[in-house]
């Protein structure tokens, strides 16, 4: 049974609705992240969740209680936020001990456990420091010890690392994955970065529009989206028609489309990544070739960036700098067929 879902819930403020019969399930132990841009109702998901606020319809359920109705300061969750929400007057030391303090810990045991996970986030030594005395990495650092020192049921993140540089972000987001796998508690982290997310999660739900489009793996949703707006989501940026003629899959100017990953149906809409596009001279022997113009050409680096017209839609194409072609040549594009990804029209 999952420790945590949520299970048909409408949520959202005055007439504007967020969620709408939402559906979400967590098991213990796992890191599940909420991705999705601005207004998806990942932020709304965890707020519940929390006890922030109440949904309009549905129900939350916990280790197999209901606690849809349960107020925020009687449910056993840590919450780290992207503005650390540290109070500035404390020591680093008092900051950790606050949730315990409320608890009504002993002091011995709550020195002993403030300073075991000051010791577990690398803080050592900072306990009498002031949170303007440190830097940011820390300060998330005070945060997440803060969080965890009272032994929560669920640890929520809201985009604990939006406020740190780009370097210190891939240091914190292992180090949370490090605690997180060393502690062994289960997680729910709502992010908009696509890196940040597929770097530390055992599953990931895209949202869009209030719901889950696709919850899996990582690697399953990079390598087998299951709609154009997850596609688009990880990567996919050459979108074409296929239909099936005679058993054989072919594209809208008839071209034959051998595709190692086939499936039942007569309709497609064909994605493949810019860097699993070869482009080719004109003439050159090709499986799935689609001939092309070049209209716009983009140095970036190690890579040639090409924007190429064919019959079957535009094409954007990574290539590297062996041969460079210019505006208006002639081209012949290779869609490579292990490369191809069919998804069903429909599902836009």
């Amino acid at each position: 049974m999952a420790l945590l879902e949520l299970s048909h819930i409408t949520a959202g403020y005055d007439k504007n609705i967020i969620l709408r019969d939402f559906n979400l399930s967590v098991n213990r132990g796992d890191f599940v992240s909420l991705l999705g841009s601005s207004g998806c109702g990942k932020t709304t998901t965890l707020r519940l969740i929390a006890g922030f606020s109440e949904p309009n319809e549905g129900t939350i359920s916990f280790d197999g209680k209901d606690i849809t109705h349960v107020p925020l300061h009687k449910r056993n969750f840590g919450f780290v936020f992207q503005s650390y929400a540290l109070f500035p007057h404390m020591t680093v030391f008092d900051n950790v001990a606050f949730g315990l303090k409320m608890r009504k810990v002993p002091k011995a045991e709550i020195r002993t456990r403030v300073m075991d996970m000051l010791r577990l986030v690398d803080l050592e030594g900072f306990e009498s420091r002031y949170p303007r005395e440190m830097s940011g990495g820390q300060r998330q650092r005070v945060a997440l010890a803060r969080a965890m020192v009272i032994r929560p049921d669920l640890m929520l993140f809201d985009e604990p690392l939006s406020n740190l540089d780009a370097k210190l972000r891939v240091k914190m987001r292992v180090e949370i994955r490090r605690l997180q796998q060393e502690l062994g508690f289960t997680a729910i982290y709502v992010t908009h970065d696509q890196e940040e997310c597929f770097a530390i999660s055992d599953q990931v739900a895209i949202m869009n529009g209030g719901v889950i489009e696709q919850m899996d793996t990582p690697a399953h949703i990079f390598n087998a989206p299951k709609t154009e707006f997850i596609a688009h989501f990880v990567g996919f940026e050459n979108f074409f028609r296929l239909t099936r003629v005679s058993g054989q899959l072919t594209a809208e100017n008839g071209t034959p489309m051998h595709v190692a990953l086939d499936r039942s149906g007569d309709a497609f809409t064909g994605c493949i990544r810019p860097e699993d596009v070869q482009i080719l001279p004109p003439g050159s022997n090709a499986l799935n070739g689609i001939p092309g113009e070049v209209l716009v050409s983009t140095f970036l680096g190690r890579t040639v960036q090409y924007n190429v017209r064919t019959a079957i839609g535009e094409f954007v194409v990574k290539a590297d700098q062996s041969q460079v072609y210019p505006l208006g040549a002639s081209v012949l594009l290779e869609l490579s067929a292990n490369k191809i990804i069919l998804i069903n029209p429909s599902n836009h």
